[in-house]
């Protein structure tokens, strides 16, 4: 199953500035994150609620930013 990251790539924007700000305060590499947000790679739980945090994500709205699943063709 393909997530859509769209809105969280919008808050990291938003709360970071940049991508490169965030991966550095998950302390992630850059093919890390890349992987990540293009969804070759799962985001494990703790890595979800240590990023809902950084983006002062409500744990409610979690699901908003993590699991909307991509429309495929």
């Amino acid at each position: 199953m393909a997530f859509n990251y769209a809105k969280l790539k919008g808050r990291i924007i938003e709360i970071f500035g940049n991508n490169g700000s965030f991966i550095d305060a998950m302390g992630w590499s850059r093919p890390t994150f890349s992987r990540k947000i293009s969804g070759e790679s799962e985001w494990t739980d703790n890595e979800i609620f240590k990023a809902a945090e950084l983006l002062k994500i409500d744990v409610e709205k979690i699901h908003i930013y993590f699991f909307v699943v991509s429309v495929q063709d």
